[in-house]
């Protein structure tokens, strides 16, 4: 499963890295088009939007496996700490439920957009390949959380209190 788990970490990283130049790069053109030209390209926002829909989701991948999601801490210290494993298993449980839910939901919504043969307006594309990002992400979140209520010797080390929160 540790072998999964930094496959999965490597694959998230590597699309993020991939789609956060696709979207710099489609800004750029865009504006180089805008001053060289007078005129921008009609499609770089769609496509930026796409990029960054992928920077996002896998995104929160990434945040997971380093343990440095956002989270409030403020009641850390409420209970008492020899009951910090159970809670531990308890909150990765839930919250990989949660994301199997909305993986479900999700694949629904990109069901349903196929059918109905759903299209950008400017691309004139199909919208549920950019759609379908949503479920495998939750999927892969539900994977990895349920993953680290089982298995808590996999779980990324806590990240330091005022270190990756806004």
């Amino acid at each position: 499963m540790k072998v999964l788990l930094e496959w999965l970490h490597r694959a998230e990283r590597t699309v993020v890295i991939i789609a956060f130049i696709g979207m710099v790069s489609v800004v750029f053109a865009d504006v180089l088009a805008r001053e060289v030209t007078g005129i921008g390209l009609p499609w770089a926002r769609q496509v930026g939007v796409y990029f960054n829909i992928l920077v996002v989701m896998f995104g929160i991948g990434l945040a997971s496996a380093s343990g440095s999601h956002l989270r409030p801490r403020f009641a850390d210290n409420w209970l008492p700490s020899r009951w910090e494993p159970g809670l531990a298993f308890v909150q990765h449980a839930l919250f990989a439920l949660f994301c199997l839910a909305f993986a479900a939901v999700a694949t629904d919504m990109v069901a349903t957009s196929f059918r109905l043969d759903e299209r950008s307006e400017i691309l004139r594309l199909p919208v549920w390949p950019i759609q379908a990002v949503i479920p495998l992400v939750f999927s892969i979140a539900a994977l990895r959380h349920a993953t680290y209520a089982l298995r808590p010797d996999l779980r990324p080390a806590p990240a330091a209190a005022g270190k990756g929160e806004a």
